[in-house]
C-alpha cells in the first residue's frame, strides 16, 4: 500500500502532516512513504531526514497524488487535485466538511473514501487520533503566551524592594481542551485565573487547576456525545454577557475559546463589554476562525478596540509548529496504524467500526456520513 504526503500549500502555514518518526513507524508496518520533496522544511526536516526513515521522496505531485493508496495531509485538498487522486484511494485530512459543500460533492463524485479529522470522536479508544484536541491543547498555550507578551505588565506576583506587584487576573472562556490548558498555563505563570463554561460538569477541572469557578445561572444547559458545549438560546445567551461583563471589566487578559461543532461561534465578548475593560488589558479570541467570540476582533490581526488590544490569529497552535507537527504527526500514524491489517496489507474500512462511522464522509461515490447527510436533509426542506 502506498502512502503520498504532499506538502502543505495552505499560507504561512508552517506545520507538517507526518514527521520522519512516524514515516519510520508506517515503513516498519510494511507500508510503502512516499513524501512530497521540500514537504518538511517548515519544520526543519530535510528529505534526506525522511529517506533515512525508510521513505522516498517525491519530485512530482501531481504523479505522486495519482498512484498513492492513501493521501495524508493537514489541510483540505484543493478541489483541483481531487480529481487527480485514483478511484478507490483513502484521504485523510482535516476537511471542514460542515462549510465546504463542493469539496465534499468533489471527493464523492471522485470516488475518494474521505475521512475527516475533525470528526475523530472524543471516546477513550479514539484518543490517541484525537487531532482536534492535540491541536486545541497548544492553541491555549499560545494564547496566553501571546496574550502575556502583548501585555504591559508581568504574569506573576512579585515582592521587590520598591514594592508588591500585584498578580495578572487572567478570564478565560470555555473550559474545553483548549480552555483548560490557557488555564494551567496562565496558572504556571503566576496569574489569578478565573473560568466560565456553559457546562457545569467542568467546574470541578477547573478548581483542580487552580483557578476559580465563574457561576452563571443559565437554567438547563448540557453537553453533546463528544463532550462540546450544546448552543444557548438568545436569552441565555444574554444572561452569559451580562454575569461576564464585570469580571471581564477587571481583567488584564481575557481568552474566549468557545466554538460550537460545525456552527459559527457565538459572539460573548460584546462591544459594550469591551468599553468596560481597562485600556492596555488583552484579549485573545481563539475562536475567530469560525466567525469570533469578540465584536470587532479580525482573522490574522490585532487590532485595538476602545485601547483593548484584541488578537485574532488563525491557527494559534502554528506559533508551535514543531510540536504541533509532533501531536499531529502521531495521530496519523495512529490511525493508520489501527486500521492497517498487515496480513491482507490493507486498510480495513468497516464503516460499522464506531469511529469510522463518525469521520469518514465519503465513500464509493456518495456521502455516508450520518451528521452530514442529516444537516444536507435539513438544508432541502
Amino acid at each position: 500500500m502506498q502512502i503520498f504526503v504532499p506538502s502543505e500549500t495552505s499560507p504561512g502555514e508552517t506545520r507538517i502532516p507526518l514527521l520522519p518518526d512516524t514515516a519510520s513507524r508506517l515503513s516498519r508496518k510494511g507500508l510503502e512513504v512516499i513524501v512530497e520533496a521540500g514537504s518538511g522544511d517548515g519544520c526543519g526536516f530535510r528529505d534526506s531526514d525522511y529517506t533515512s526513515a525508510g521513505a522516498s521522496i517525491a519530485a512530482n505531485r501531481l504523479e505522486a497524488l495519482a498512484s498513492a493508496d492513501m493521501v495524508l495531509r493537514l489541510h483540505k485538498p484543493p478541489e483541483a487535485e481531487v480529481g487527480v487522486m485514483k478511484t478507490g484511494a483513502v484521504h485523510i485530512s482535516f476537511l471542514d466538511p460542515f462549510a465546504e459543500t463542493g469539496l465534499v460533492d468533489a471527493l464523492a463524485q471522485a470516488r475518494v473514501t474521505a475521512l475527516s479529522m475533525e470528526l475523530i470522536p472524543r471516546t477513550t479508544l479514539a484518543q490517541k487520533m484525537d487531532a482536534l484536541s492535540s491541536q486545541a491543547n497548544l492553541a491555549g498555550y499560545v494564547a496566553v503566551i501571546l496574550g502575556a507578551a502583548r501585555l504591559p505588565l508581568a504574569m506573576p506576583m512579585m515582592m521587590t524592594p520598591a514594592g508588591t506587584l500585584k498578580p495578572a487576573r487572567v478570564f478565560v472562556i470555555g473550559a474545553g481542551v483548549a480552555g483548560l490548558q490557557a488555564i494551567a498555563t496562565a496558572r504556571r505563570l503566576g496569574a489569578r485565573v478565573e473560568a466560565f463554561d456553559t457546562r457545569p460538569v467542568v467546574e470541578e477541572q477547573v478548581h483542580s487547576l487552580g483557578a476559580r469557578f465563574v457561576k452563571v445561572d443559565l437554567g438547563e444547559t448540557g453537553q453533546t456525545r463528544d463532550g462540546y458545549a450544546m448552543e444557548l438560546t438568545s436569552e441565555q445567551q444574554a444572561r452569559q454577557r451580562e454575569a461576564m461583563a464585570s469580571v471581564c471589566a477587571q481583567a488584564d487578559l481575557v481568552i474566549t475559546t468557545a466554538k460550537l461543532f460545525g456552527k459559527r461561534a457565538p459572539v460573548i465578548i460584546t462591544d459594550e463589554i469591551i468599553r468596560r475593560m481597562r485600556p492596555g488589558s488583552v484579549i485573545v479570541d481563539l475562536a475567530v476562525e469560525t466567525g469570533g467570540n469578540v465584536e470587532g476582533s479580525k482573522l490574522g490581526a490585532e487590532v485595538d478596540v476602545h485601547g483593548v488590544h484584541v488578537i485574532g490569529y488563525g491557527h494559534f497552535e502554528g506559533r508551535v509548529a514543531l510540536h504541533a507537527s509532533q501531536m499531529y504527526s502521531a495521530n496519523l500514524g495512529n490511525l493508520v496504524e489501527h486500521y492497517w491489517d498487515p496480513e491482507q496489507r490493507r486498510f480495513k474500512l468497516d464503516l460499522d467500526d464506531e469511529i469510522l462511522r463518525a469521520c469518514v464522509i465519503t465513500h464509493d461515490g456518495a456521502i455516508v456520513n450520518p451528521v452530514i447527510l442529516n444537516l444536507r436533509g435539513k438544508d432541502k426542506e
